[in-house]
């Protein structure tokens, strides 16, 4: 019940502000958000960098209904990697892409905008030596995005996927993209959907989530395990064994600012980690399903709301 209460205020612009004029805000903010400039997320990718880790970038922002913003944010990417060409990053770095932020919202031609937008950072990513991941959102946005995908890949093959084992359909998802070459982050799924559509008991989520980690593993893709779940991080590892896949054939990834010596454990064992980093000046609705997900998030920031003056 705490989780969809907080699900709604992700999407609250009264919430929001309320929020964001906490004293307390931009402590809570900087554990879970690398900052609000390309600059200081390039600073914290260099320190995860140096420590073993991989990163994938996101710039924050979705639902955007002007093709003004649209495009800034497709240029806030291109200044994103120029910063981390500039800085030998892109070996180890990566841009994850919301599609809703790039176009996708608008009316009209929203889908075509977005992989116009969506294509102009791939080729940038390409040039500066790394790749794009496309982010998922929301179930009503699903098709349109795997069908970017699908026209993304025509030219870059390397794009990646994102699929939400918390959706009745992400199984059946898996074997589509379980190919040689896809690159597939499986995550729970992070935002508000009715039961039609999406498992609401914690069970059948992580049910569900083994049973595309299974297609994920036993296909010819590159499986991306995005959990912070120990026990489904245990059994990520025995699948793995089970389908003979080395270190390096799939990856692990998490969230900034959660479990980072799990993180540092993981690397440490020769895994492939990528950490989650988001940045920007709309950090509220990231922020807020953050604090949704875990109950020690939310106790997290109860506690700072009391420390903090």
């Amino acid at each position: 019940m705490l989780r969809r209460i907080l699900l709604g205020m992700s999407r609250s612009p009264q919430m929001k502000k309320a929020v964001s004029s906490l004293p307390v805000s931009s402590g809570i903010v900087a554990r879970f958000v690398a900052g609000e400039t390309a600059p200081e997320a390039v600073l914290a990718t260099e320190k995860l960098v140096s420590n073993g880790l991989h990163v994938t970038l996101d710039h924050l922002g979705e639902n955007v209904t002007d093709q003004n913003a649209a495009s800034a944010t497709a240029n806030a990417y291109l200044d994103l990697l120029r910063k981390l060409s500039a800085a030998g990053l892109t070996k180890n770095a990566e841009v994850s892409v919301k599609l809703s932020a790039v176009g996708q919202a608008l009316p009209g031609d929203g889908e075509k905008i977005a992989l116009e937008n969506a294509r102009t950072i791939c080729l940038a990513a390409r040039n500066a030596g790394t790749t794009v991941t496309l982010d998922m959102e929301d179930h009503t946005t699903t098709d349109s995005t795997l069908a970017i995908l699908r026209e993304l890949r025509q030219d870059f093959p390397e794009t990646g996927a994102v699929l939400q084992a918390y959706l009745r359909r992400t199984e059946s998802d898996c074997r589509d993209l379980a190919y040689a070459g896809s690159r597939v982050r499986l995550c729970k799924g992070a935002y508000k959907e009715p039961e039609s559509v999406a498992f609401q008991e914690k069970r059948q989520v992580d049910k569900g989530y083994v049973r595309a980690m299974k297609v994920l593993m036993n296909g010819e893709g590159y499986p991306m395990i995005a959990s912070h779940d120990p026990r489904l991080i245990s059994i990520a590892g025995a699948l793995a064994d089970r389908a003979n896949r080395k270190p390096g054939s799939y990856e692990y990834q998490m969230l900034y600012g959660i479990r980072p010596e799990e993180q540092l454990r993981l690397a440490r064992l020769g895994h492939t980690v990528r950490v989650y980093v988001p940045y920007g000046e709309d950090w509220y609705g990231y922020l807020v399903r953050r604090l949704a997900e875990r109950p020690a998030n939310l106790q997290f920031f109860a506690r700072s709301l009391i420390s903090k003056k």
